[in-house]
């Protein structure tokens, strides 16, 4: 990470080397060089200055296709391959996706207490700006609703964060110890087919949620696997050995959006 942010640049006599994870948000009207990486001399792009850490897309829809597409196979892959005339330079990419958008134009789609001013085409050419590809690639979808004033001001007691932080630390512990002595893979997202056969043994019951999830809301088979890891990295903070039905279920709702109003 260190050596990256060099290449770019970034470093300088007060800050000589990256010390924390990196957090990259760049605009919306970044450009597909910008966010890849290029150049006459290949420079890395926000996807390798993100490397260990998050690329963080606010309002999705709004970047351009092009640049998007782009990101497809860094996010399979983990790094960037950049071609020239001279050669070739690759650079590393392996971070976290976060991406947010609205559901519609207006922003109120699906609101129950404001109306959405929307018409259905506008929706679907708004949230088809996104392509399915890219969708199958990002784990986990989650619609999140406006909050509520009394959610806001309520002194109900939550999960602390020091002991989210505990459960996450364990689930990351158990991942490194069942990848110990893999070269490329260190944690459930970079499972390759052999690992899943492995690693996510499924009931009967298990496989038939999946088989009428799959037929139901006709997910791809990128969208299988990805259903698979999720469902081993919530037994994981579940602390079980075993996937459960439960488990699946949960990870199949995160694959669950109107998938008819996506291309």
């Amino acid at each position: 990470t260190t050596k990256i942010h060099s290449i770019a640049g970034l470093l300088n006599g007060e800050r000589s080397f990256v010390s924390i994870r990196p957090f990259r948000s760049p605009h919306h009207t970044i450009s597909d060089i910008g966010l890849l990486g290029g150049g006459a001399f290949p420079n890395p792009g926000e996807v390798s200055l993100a490397h260990n850490g998050v690329l963080f897309l606010d309002e999705l829809p709004e970047f351009k296709r092009s640049a998007l597409e782009v990101m497809r196979q860094p996010i399979e892959d983990g790094k960037v391959t950049i071609s020239r005339a001279a050669g070739s330079l690759t650079f590393p990419a392996e971070f976290m996706l976060v991406a947010a958008m609205n559901p519609c134009p207006c922003g109120y789609f699906g609101d129950l207490k404001r109306e959405c001013r929307c018409g259905p085409v506008q929706v679907q050419r708004y949230r088809q700006r996104v392509s399915g590809p890219l969708l199958d690639r990002i784990d986990l979808h989650i619609e999140v609703p406006a909050v509520e004033y009394r959610d806001v001001a309520s002194e109900r007691a939550e999960e602390a964060s020091t002991s989210i932080r505990e459960r996450v630390g364990c689930a990351r512990q158990k991942q490194q110890e069942r990848f110990s002595l893999e070269f490329k893979t260190n944690c459930n997202a970079r499972m390759a087919t052999r690992h899943l056969k492995q690693h996510c043994k499924l009931s009967q019951d298990s496989q038939d949620l999946i088989r009428v999830a799959m037929n139901e809301l006709n997910l791809s088979a990128r969208a299988y696997d990805r259903i698979l890891k999720v469902s081993r990295t919530i037994a994981d903070l579940d602390d079980k050995i075993d996937i459960s039905s439960e488990h699946v279920s949960e990870a199949i709702q995160y694959r669950t959006f109107d998938r008819t109003l996506w291309v």
